[in-house]
């Protein structure tokens, strides 16, 4: 709190000055400009393919300029956070007061766990004044009503496994997004039976100051990267004229890290951020396409039961932020555990050491981790981990198995016996086969194809 006064004090003015674009025949780079008033300025960068379908859609395109507007603003916070600077002054485009006060939603609830985590005390009305003076984007609206099929963005972990292979039995033209390839990634769409030529990459460059910064001391924490998944996903398929966004944020995404309080991990992953996603794109920018998670009925249990069947990802996937760039488990962080707990009940204890390359139940030293993720403890580990109500019932189930083939439990699951949860869940049994939350924003034929193999 000490640092966030002090810094917003010395650095009262952070701006959005502006972008500029950059095209040959099959990329558009665009370079946003911002600047920490007597601080530094920062240049970051992406590159988006195009489709030779659609040459004239970058020209005189008021849409598409929206478009690159907005994913800036999104991308803003990752540099303002280093100050928090009181007053943002937009100069790059125009903002209305519900728009203004629609991001400035986001940036709070999105941030939840950088202030949380920063110890800084701060409300939605003053942690930040926007100050919108730009202009609006020259040139026609382009509504992408040609679109056709569903762009899949790919994060490498089991959820995006899941989605492709459930769209696989729509029929419809599939192709996937990935943003800054890794092993994982690439790896997923290859299983998944895709080309080169049908993998939409999108390359995100971050500005170095920000990074020289954060080793100076200046504020840093979690930004909502689920909604530059979102802006840049919109940017992405309209070039490539796809019409649906099929991600794979489940209905657990919604429950908070922190038990009574509204500090949620995974916020942009949420359906609240689905919606008023959904809702902004629609009113303000207009592309065409239609935005929402395949998943968002399902439980984290239901996709690991879905997962267990798909072996041949099992090989591949990776969800451990702590061995992401080396593409590996680590096999000892809080997401590391919580993928083997909430597969347990679906796979046995040689399958699970096969992937995760050693026993993680019979290491002791995670069981302060697994008091985390079941609700011991206040707080879940700020990953993107599924419920506590379901890990517990997967652990539970688990338990049962072993039990029920003989075999002797693990230390982590010898302790959980002990503790109050097991006789609790034991007898509620498993609630989840046939869960499914209401509120998604599935098309029918869609929301058809889950409960028909996902729910039950």
């Amino acid at each position: 709190m000490e640092k966030f006064e002090k810094f917003r004090k010395e650095f009262p003015r952070f701006f959005y000055h502006g972008y500029e674009k950059d095209e040959d025949a099959s990329t558009l780079t665009v370079t946003y400009h911002f600047e920490i008033e007597g601080l530094s300025s920062f240049a970051p960068r992406w590159i988006f393919p195009k489709s030779a379908d659609f040459p004239e859609l970058t020209k005189e395109n008021a849409t598409l300029e929206t478009m690159l507007f907005s994913l800036g603003m999104v991308e803003l916070v990752s540099y303002w956070k280093i100050t928090c600077s009181p007053e943002v002054i937009v100069e790059a485009g125009a903002l209305n007061a519900e728009q203004i006060a629609w991001w400035k939603n986001l940036y709070f609830n999105g941030q939840g766990e950088f202030f949380y985590t920063n110890q800084i005390e701060t409300t939605v009305d003053n942690f930040m004044n926007i100050r919108a003076i730009g202009g609006k984007p020259q040139g026609r609206p382009v509504r992408a009503d040609w679109a056709e099929g569903c762009m899949i963005p790919i994060g490498g972990g089991k959820d995006s496994a899941v989605t492709l292979e459930l769209l696989k039995k729509t029929g419809e033209k599939r192709r996937c997004y990935i943003i800054n390839p890794r092993g994982a990634t690439t790896n997923t769409t290859l299983v998944g039976g895709f080309s080169e030529e049908e993998v939409i990459i999108a390359r995100r460059t971050l500005d170095k100051n920000m990074l020289e910064l954060n080793k100076q001391g200046y504020l840093n924490g979690h930004t909502p990267f689920s909604a530059l998944v979102a802006f840049s996903a919109t940017i992405a398929a309209y070039l490539q004229g796809l019409r649906y966004i099929a991600l794979s944020n489940e209905s657990s995404a919604n429950e908070s890290t922190v038990l009574g309080s509204t500090v949620n991990h995974q916020y942009s992953k949420s359906f609240q951020f689905e919606k008023d996603f959904h809702t902004y794109e629609e009113k303000w920018i207009g592309s065409g396409t239609y935005y929402f998670s395949l998943l968002r009925p399902l439980s984290e249990f239901q996709i690991a039961r879905y997962f267990a069947r798909c072996k041949a990802y099992h090989p591949i996937f990776r969800s451990c932020n702590v061995g992401s760039k080396t593409d590996i488990w680590c096999g000892h962080c809080p997401k590391c555990l919580f993928v083997y707990l909430i597969l347990s009940p679906f796979l046995s204890g040689k399958e699970l050491e096969e992937i995760f390359g050693r026993n993680m139940l019979e290491d002791p030293d995670m069981i302060p981790t697994m008091e985390q993720l079941i609700g011991i403890c206040e707080e879940k580990p700020f990953e993107c981990v599924g419920s506590r109500s379901e890990i517990n019932t997967a652990i539970t189930l688990a338990i049962e198995k072993m039990e029920a083939a003989g075999e002797p439990l693990p230390a982590l699951f010898t302790y959980y016996k002990t503790t109050e949860l097991y006789a609790k869940y034991r007898e509620l049994g498993d609630t989840y086969s046939g869960y499914e939350d209401r509120e998604n924003l599935l098309p029918e034929n869609f929301l058809k194809l889950v409960e028909q193999e996902c729910i039950g």
